[in-house]
């Protein structure tokens, strides 16, 4: 009988220690995710997307992979010096190839190997300027300087711009601008959104609480520290957004500096304050309002407006796009991260945790943040999808990245200058399309997949 029991008693556990694997919400989530079937290939699509942007160098490129000259073996796209030297063994006389300017189509090489689209961006093939369409005729100079009918493997597939650049390699290298703009805009994003947004719901308005003289010492110095750091070096601040992206960088850093220095000198001079009688009183701190007045403010204001006011103000370059992209549309983020903080903050674990004698912010991050991140998520995804359409409109009306850039907003600006120029508009618009499309798409999978309501 008692072999009988312990049998059992196994068996339960067993069966119990499967149930809890099979119920895992981690494995759970990823099964729903994947009985999407569009959300499931809008990830697959997506993994092709990123491979596609870490290989573009490789993929669409005028300079060979390989190259065997006169017995030198060289790589010329993976070189970091820009000239090579070769020693011609039959005279002796040495030649000097510089790897950027070098006519490598017409080079009497031994052996050479190019990438699957022998062109780079902003890279002009002037035979066949003016607008060449994908079917058209394109020409090509020989090594004996005749212009013949273009080669196959050297044909321009999805037709050339104005300045004769390939439309191709300008979609494959616009990939990689278009999603590092997307995510790491939206890393900036989710890091402020998520912070507030947690903040807010968690400690609400009668939460977190000070003593009156903390509390006003602590203002006084918001606004002297906001003073200092920021209006005080307003003009430092202008000349580096317009110069670049590195002294935008190290002058925002400096600020901050100023900023942490000053509000935490006021931080402890308000701890003594509050020892005086008067400014002893305890007073509650309204993180909840003061946050969500902030994100009602930025709400009423026009994204896309804002955003081309201040891009038309700073220097066009990549990291300032993606500074103002982010600091300008973690509004949602943080909403949806405040409600779920107010849902969970009065739940059993966190009241369980609270007796243990944990203080607010170990709760915070060890257990409400990672339960209360799945909404963050959801918007992320939608996020990323929203920051690509910016750039591709920024850079339609030329106030995104720098012009030398080729993205693909720029293509589709190029055919506004030729509307007989369609693979300027259709395969631009496409790539946009598939791309905040996928992103939608996952989005809506991320959020029945990590909806509790849906769980059995």
């Amino acid at each position: 009988m008692k072999e009988q029991e312990e049998v059992t008693n196994g068996t339960v556990a067993v069966e119990t220690e499967v149930a809890k694997k099979d119920f895992s919400f981690r494995s759970y989530a990823w099964k729903q995710f994947k009985k999407n079937k569009a959300a499931y290939w809008s990830y697959k699509v997506l993994l092709f997307l990123i491979v596609l942007a870490l290989l573009a160098p490789l993929l669409a490129n005028d300079m060979p992979l390989y190259v065997r000259y006169k017995g030198y073996s060289f790589f010329p796209a993976f070189s970091f010096s820009n000239k090579i030297e070769v020693k011609d063994p039959e005279t002796g006389n040495i030649e000097i190839l510089q790897l950027d300017i070098a006519d490598w189509k017409r080079l009497d090489a031994e052996s050479i190997i190019f990438a699957p689209i022998v062109y780079s961006p902003n890279k002009s093939d002037l035979l066949n300027a003016e607008y060449v369409s994908p079917g058209g005729e394109q020409l090509f100079k020989n090594k004996e300087g005749e212009t013949v009918a273009m080669p196959t493997r050297f044909r321009h597939w999805l037709g050339t711009n104005k300045r004769g650049e390939d439309v191709l390699a300008g979609l494959i290298h616009g990939t990689r601008i278009s999603l590092s703009i997307g995510i790491f805009s939206m890393g900036i994003a989710s890091l402020l959104g998520i912070s507030l947004g947690a903040m807010a719901g968690y400690f609400g308005d009668r939460r977190l609480s000070t003593t009156r003289g903390s509390f006003w010492t602590f203002v006084i110095g918001l606004i002297f520290a906001f003073y200092y750091s920021f209006i005080m070096r307003t003009y430092k601040l202008g000349d580096a957004l317009a110069s670049s992206g590195v002294s935008i960088f190290f002058e925002l850093f400096i600020s901050l500096l100023i900023f942490a220095v000053i509000t935490t000198t006021f931080y402890f001079l308000g701890k003594k304050v509050g020892k005086i009688k008067f400014f002893s009183k305890q007073v509650f701190i309204r993180v909840d309002s003061i946050i969500s007045r902030t994100i009602e403010i930025l709400i009423s204001i026009p994204n896309l407006l804002l955003i081309i006011s201040i891009a038309a103000v700073a220097r066009p370059s990549m990291l300032n796009l993606m500074m103002i992209i982010g600091l300008t549309n973690w509004t949602n983020i943080a909403r949806l991260t405040r409600a779920e903080f107010l849902r969970i903050q009065n739940l059993d674990y966190i009241q369980a945790a609270r007796s243990t004698g944990l203080s607010e912010f170990k709760i915070i991050f060890r257990h409400a943040l990672p339960n209360g991140l799945a909404p963050g998520f959801v918007a992320i995804a939608f996020g990323v999808a929203a920051a690509i359409l910016i750039e591709s409109s920024l850079s339609f009306l030329g106030v995104g990245v720098p012009p030398e850039t080729v993205t693909w907003g720029s293509l589709l600006n190029a055919g506004r200058e030729q509307f007989s120029a369609w693979w300027l508009v259709i395969f631009p618009g496409l790539a946009i399309f598939v791309t905040v499309t996928v992103y939608n798409l996952l989005g809506e999978g991320l959020r029945d997949a990590l909806d509790p309501r849906l769980k059995k």
